[in-house]
């Protein structure tokens, strides 16, 4: 159930951000968008690592505030200096996104084979159990006193002898 906690603060998000009246100055939109990405990049890192089973959270939230007080600091140099530094970052981040996401889609895909093949071992070891437990039914029971074995023997041999 912990993971309700996420998508209920993503939906109050939504929420929030589409009914209250809140102005970015144009200024700080160069910021936002690095903080956005740097938060992407983290996140999907961190999904990454829970695959990999390599989770660390002080490794996630250290590479988060790393990365965002370096992004930010790189667009603020490139402000003072009149140059859109901050694109290096962006770039980078983007890169890092697009690698994370796919190395995530690559586990889910192998999680999903590996699923479906253990699946159907079962299933097949299921129906190997019912085949063997049909055989064993259909198979003549044994009355009692007397040994298969014998039962063969008398067979239409009563009247000889």
């Amino acid at each position: 159930m912990w993971w309700l906690i996420p998508i209920c603060g993503l939906l109050l998000g939504a929420y929030f951000g589409q009914f209250l009246n809140i102005e970015i100055p144009a200024g700080m939109v160069k910021y936002l968008s690095i903080g956005i990405m740097a938060s992407l990049d983290s996140v999907f890192g961190g999904v990454k690592a829970l695959y990999e089973k390599k989770y660390d959270s002080l490794m996630m939230l250290s590479g988060f505030f790393t990365n965002a007080l370096l992004a930010g600091a790189l667009a603020y140099i490139g402000d003072m200096l009149g140059l859109d530094l901050y694109y290096a970052a962006i770039f980078t981040f983007g890169v890092r996104l697009f690698s994370n996401l796919s190395m995530i889609r690559v586990h889910m895909i192998n999680n999903f084979r590996e699923k479906n093949r253990l699946f159907r071992e079962h299933n097949e070891a299921i129906e190997m159990d019912e085949e063997q437990d049909d055989s064993l039914d259909s198979q003549p029971e044994e009355e009692p006193g007397v040994a298969l074995d014998d039962r063969k023997a008398d067979d239409g041999r009563e009247g000889e002898g």
